[in-house]
């Protein structure tokens, strides 16, 4: 997987650049108000990069969050790409402020893969699962259990990149992707899991667990 040992995510890199040169230009003309402007545009694309490193739960059945953010649902839900039953469904919405690189959330083998262009609703809605761009992975752990896990664009997200591709073997917390600028993950368990993830919490990315597959 890609940005390992990074502290500055690859993706950011063309916008810190462009920001700090038109920063450097601005600067040298004396504009002051559109350098800090710009100052201010330019670390905050260092911020949003962050790559931080974690420290992965142990444990084979474990589910970690993919995500930074803050759990806005936990629930039953019908489930009909793959799993075509009911299942429990976490989602964690990302803020801006959020490190934005996400974790693979249990070790196995990518299965399927889907991508689907759609809207640009706030991540937040319910509806988001559904109507707005998203790129999701079916994963397949040693067990025999499924899970999928899905990167969903939101209202100023607009752009999804994620790295597996169907076949690769994946291991718990490492970096699989992110997300532009605010968005959310949503993680499908199967019905004999057991989810610990509660509504209102507040996960790390690769730290916090959600559950326990079977």
């Amino acid at each position: 997987m890609q940005n390992k040992n990074q502290p500055i995510a690859r993706e950011g890199y063309p916008f810190i650049a462009l920001f700090g040169f038109v920063t450097l230009v601005f600067a040298l003309l004396g504009w002051a108000f559109l350098t800090l402007l710009l100052l201010f545009l330019t670390l905050f694309s260092v911020y949003f990069f962050r790559n931080p490193e974690r420290v992965i739960p142990q444990g084979d059945d474990l589910v970690i969050a993919p995500a930074d953010g803050k759990v806005i649902f936990v629930g039953d839900v019908q489930e009909d790409r793959y799993f075509k039953e009911r299942v429990t469904k976490v989602s964690i919405f990302m803020s801006v402020f959020n490190v934005h690189v996400n974790r693979v959330p249990c070790a196995g083998k990518v299965v399927e893969m889907y991508y689907n262009k759609g809207q640009f609703l706030n991540a937040s809605y319910d509806k988001a699962s559904e109507a707005n761009e998203q790129s999701g992975i079916l994963m397949q752990t040693d067990g025999g259990s499924q899970l999928l896990f899905v990167q969903i664009a939101g209202l100023i997200a607009r752009r999804i990149v994620t790295y597996p591709v169907i076949g690769d073997v994946l291991q718990r917390g490492a970096r699989y992707g992110l997300i532009r600028f605010g968005s959310r993950v949503d993680i499908y368990f199967p019905k004999d899991a057991t989810v610990t993830a509660t509504l209102g919490e507040r996960t790390v990315a690769g730290e916090t667990i959600l559950g326990t597959l079977s």
